[in-house]
């Protein structure tokens, strides 16, 4: 088959179209951009979605994640304010978010972050000491993404997250803080042990007062009630009355009796008593009895008092 002149002008016209076709569109995938170069020279960004470039004039120069990556950070020997050298590694998150930036601001855009966070990292634990290391993780890494947002502002990028992952102190550093930890737990079992001991003496000494304040209360009551006894009983006896003398007597006549009835050594008590001076003595109890109280269920129980008793003497 022969093709004439205009056949084959034809077919390299579309094959031309074809190319100048394939040349000029560009399908951007979600989560990227593409930065576009004239001559050399950036002039705009593709975002994701069909796209058209003049063919053999622009040229894709940068391709972008937009996404937000993660960066680890390598292991690296820190020493510490107080001279103590610890290995630490972490991770550090980062996004995009001009393109054109990313790609013209800075070279190597992953190791000019890895190496800034590293610096960052050295230089903020560097001055602080060993305690505060493994104590202030959170107030560390808010203080690292600050340093390092602001550091890495310029590039077009944001620091979203820089974490610390692992804190090792050397295996004799960490056994003496093991002891440390253990000393102080016992030093403040024994501060909890004293303290309670002097508690419970405090408790002891004031049980202890508040005990003999009130034997000395009822002490007092006891003379207070004995003294008026005996001024009664004085009264009654300056007026004539013989009958308090008895009930006095009397008194001190059962006492001895309840003494010696309660005494350990004593098995069978044998003495004489009379019924006469006995009734004598109780109808004086009665007597002084109503005189003091003088109520009138008070006198009924000294009028029984003071009726004279069945008494069978003892035989001797």
């Amino acid at each position: 088959m022969d093709f004439s002149g205009f056949d084959i002008a034809l077919l390299v016209l579309v094959a031309l179209v074809v190319l100048v076709l394939f040349k000029g569109i560009r399908t951007i995938p979600q989560g990227y951009n593409y930065t576009v170069e004239r001559f050399g020279r950036y002039t705009k960004t593709l975002s994701p979605g069909l796209n058209l470039i003049v063919p053999f004039i622009d040229r894709i120069g940068s391709k972008l994640n937009m996404m937000e990556q993660v960066l680890d950070v390598p292991t690296q020997e820190i020493i510490t304010r107080d001279n103590a050298t610890v290995a630490v590694d972490g991770v550090a998150f980062y996004q995009v978010l001009n393109a054109a930036q990313a790609a013209y601001q800075v070279a190597g855009l992953e190791n000019a972050i890895l190496n800034l966070t590293m610096t960052n990292i050295r230089t903020v634990m560097g001055s602080m000491d060993l305690d505060e290391l493994l104590s202030n993780r959170d107030a560390i890494n808010e203080r690292l993404l600050r340093v390092v947002d602001e550091a890495a502002h310029p590039w077009g990028i944001k620091i979203t997250r820089v974490e610390i992952k692992d804190i090792n102190p050397p295996a004799n550093l960490v056994e003496s803080m093991g002891r440390q930890m253990m000393a102080e737990r016992n030093k403040r079992a024994q501060i909890l042990d004293a303290e309670g001991l002097k508690q419970s003496q405090i408790l002891e000494a004031e049980g202890r007062k508040e005990a003999a304040f009130r034997d000395a209360e009822a002490r007092e009551r006891s003379a207070e009630a004995e003294a008026r006894a005996t001024q009664v009983v004085s009264e009654a006896i300056a007026k004539g009355d013989v009958q308090a003398l008895n009930y006095f007597v009397a008194l001190k006549y059962t006492e001895a009796l309840t003494r010696i009835g309660s005494a350990t050594n004593s098995k069978v008590v044998l003495m004489p008593m009379e019924a006469s001076s006995l009734i004598g003595t109780l109808g004086g109890i009665g007597a002084i009895a109503k005189e003091v109280f003088g109520a009138e269920g008070t006198a009924g129980t000294a009028r029984q008092a003071a009726r004279p008793p069945v008494v069978r003497p003892s035989e001797t």
